[in-house]
């Protein structure tokens, strides 16, 4: 008894540490930058289907629902990943995912040449140059992950960076522990690039 009662404790407590880390990673690197248009750019997973899978269809809700309501008319959203798993590029199976099945009917623009994250930031820096607000959807920690490579790529840019839609409190709350070592793992890597530049 004692020792289900102390998995039970373990268990819950992993699914609140998830969230508490996701929860953080979401909120990092974003300002209240104000005006009228915006951009969210959705990133793209490795897709080797001719349909989007169930990482980018999640992702391409978390960018649609972003869009604040009512100012979608100057919000434009951008799918950003190339062909890397496959013969159609992440970009354009997000796009046709968010127009067909979520019947989003707003402003969409492709960057479908990205292999990498850093790609994906290099790329859509032309196609948000002019936008008040940037929102970058993905995971959290993935969306961190971006935000840091504008930060260094453009830091203009970056002062510009707003929260995404992207973290809501008991969605994916079983798989966010993993969600959250693995960003671990990655944003770890991030730090030791970053030390790597500095040095």
């Amino acid at each position: 008894m004692r020792r289900r009662t102390g998995l039970a404790v373990a268990g819950v407590a992993a699914l609140v540490w998830g969230e508490w880390v996701n929860w953080r990673w979401s909120r990092a690197l974003v300002g209240h930058s104000g005006g009228a248009s915006e951009a969210v750019v959705v990133l793209g997973y490795r897709n080797p289907r001719t349909t989007s899978n169930l990482i980018n269809r999640w992702r391409v809700r978390a960018g649609i629902r972003s869009v604040v309501a009512d100012s979608a008319h100057e919000t434009r959203v951008i799918f950003s990943g190339g062909a890397i798993g496959g013969g159609v590029s992440e970009a354009h199976l997000m796009a046709d995912y968010a127009k067909t099945v979520l019947e989003f009917d707003g402003t969409v623009l492709l960057e479908d040449q990205s292999a990498t994250t850093w790609e994906n930031i290099a790329n859509v820096i032309p196609l948000i140059e002019d936008v008040d607000r940037i929102k970058i959807a993905s995971q959290p920690a993935h969306a961190l992950k971006a935000r840091a490579y504008l930060r260094r790529q453009r830091p203009d840019l970056a002062e510009r960076l707003v929260r995404a839609d992207d973290y809501r409190p008991g969605e994916w709350t079983v798989v966010k522990p993993l969600l959250a070592l693995y960003g671990l793992w990655t944003l770890r890597g991030l730090k030791a690039d970053e030390r790597k530049v500095s040095s």
